[in-house]
């Protein structure tokens, strides 16, 4: 998910994307430690999404009690 998209999202479907792809990011350092896992940059990218969620979480939120 690109960050543009990511940007237009309220903070509530942010939350809920993060818990979406934290899961996916467990399944696949599961799969990467059963030797399960062909395509090992998955998990780099699932990582890099988690971290650009927190950063629109955390912009959101700092927005939101500036304006408040």
């Amino acid at each position: 998910m690109s960050t543009k998209d990511l940007r237009e999202k309220s903070v509530d479907e942010l939350k809920v994307v993060l818990d979406e792809t934290q899961l996916t990011q467990f399944r696949l350092r599961m799969a990467k430690a059963t030797g399960q896992l062909g395509k090992s940059h998955e998990v780099q990218v699932a990582r890099k999404t988690i971290a650009r969620i927190k950063t629109l979480l955390t912009e959101k939120l700092n927005a939101e009690k500036g304006n408040g």
